[in-house]
């Protein structure tokens, strides 16, 4: 009974003690890697198909044909491979693994959320569901450009290899190319959602963010041309005009939210050492009480009794 009370005072008072924290975070992790592991079972028995989904951005436009010719209708083309006897199993075991984690995203997620949620505030739950919400589908559009733009990167770059060459491609690296392509497209898209959270915790203003709007231009321009393996410029402003309109939506949505702000906050417009003004107009006073019918003061226990001493209670007198 004592027990089970203890459990409703945490689950109400959302406290709990370290070693609790820690063997809910072992279970909450166990689920996880369950999940993962689960889905990367699954995916094994469809190994074939996702590997047609990752190759098929490099095949369909510059995979030779009977795999070894050198050009296809006078264009460069190339071949996937393997060079290492373990090569096989690792990349299947990656391409496995990397199923299992993106597949298995709304678990892990969800097992991270319910960890963290309890220590936070109901407007900050509000919050968090928000960027939760906008945030995976911004992340998914930037992987699903990565994957688009794929195949004009491995054709141009293929471009770049001499005649008579023969071009081959290990697959490992391919991969590798390929999810870190993911994944740095993915984390560009979350730029609205950063900048968004900076101006609503305070940190900067949106007018601040549209002066910004020449270096940002510029920023996400070089940014562009890192990030994409071709470099050439249509890659380029195939990233760097989302991210730039992803930037000014971010910056009119600060400037609306900075608006709404200071319509709420009187004092919004004042300087950090300008003091606020003061009301200072005088309001009527109500009627005076009676003295009859006010509250008469109890007498004093210590009064001409004890030589106008006055009452002590606790070594303390009426004064004190």
């Amino acid at each position: 009974m004592l027990k089970s009370a203890r459990k409703q005072e945490k689950d109400d008072e959302g406290r709990m003690p370290l070693l609790d924290h820690l063997r809910e975070l072992r279970n909450r992790l166990l689920k996880s890697v369950l999940a993962i592991g689960v889905v990367t079972i699954v995916a094994a028995f469809y190994q074939k198909e996702i590997y047609d989904f990752l190759l098929s951005p490099l095949l369909t436009t510059v995979g030779c044909e009977d795999g070894v010719v050198v050009a296809v209708d006078g264009k460069p083309c190339a071949v996937v491979k393997t060079d290492t006897l373990m090569g096989p199993f690792t990349n299947a075991l990656k391409v496995g693994l990397m199923s299992g984690v993106l597949l298995a995203t709304p678990v892990w997620l969800f097992q991270l959320w319910a960890f963290v949620a309890p220590g936070l505030h109901r407007s900050e739950k509000r919050y968090a569901y928000g960027f939760v919400a906008l945030g995976a589908p911004l992340f998914l559009s930037g992987a699903y450009l990565a994957y688009a733009i794929l195949p004009q990167t491995a054709e141009i770059m293929l471009g770049f290899s001499p005649a008579n060459v023969q071009n081959q491609i290990a697959l490992d690296s391919y991969l590798d190319l390929l999810t870190r392509m993911v994944i740095v497209f993915g984390l560009a898209f979350e730029l609205p959602l950063l900048l968004v959270a900076l101006n609503m915790t305070g940190v900067v203003s949106g007018k601040r963010m549209l002066g910004w709007w020449r270096g940002m231009i510029v920023g996400l321009t070089g940014f562009a041309a890192i990030a994409t393996p071709g470099g050439e410029p249509l890659s380029m402003l195939i990233l760097a005009g989302p991210l730039a309109a992803f930037y000014f939506m971010a910056t009119g949505f600060s400037l609306l939210n900075d608006k709404r702000r200071r319509r709420n906050n009187p004092d919004a417009e004042l300087d950090d050492d300008e003091a606020s003004k003061l009301d200072l107009t005088p309001e009527a006073v109500g009627a005076i009480e009676p003295v009859s019918t006010r509250a008469a003061l109890p007498e004093q226990a210590g009064g001409e009794a004890d030589g106008g001493r006055s009452h002590r209670l606790n070594g303390y007198d009426d004064i004190t």
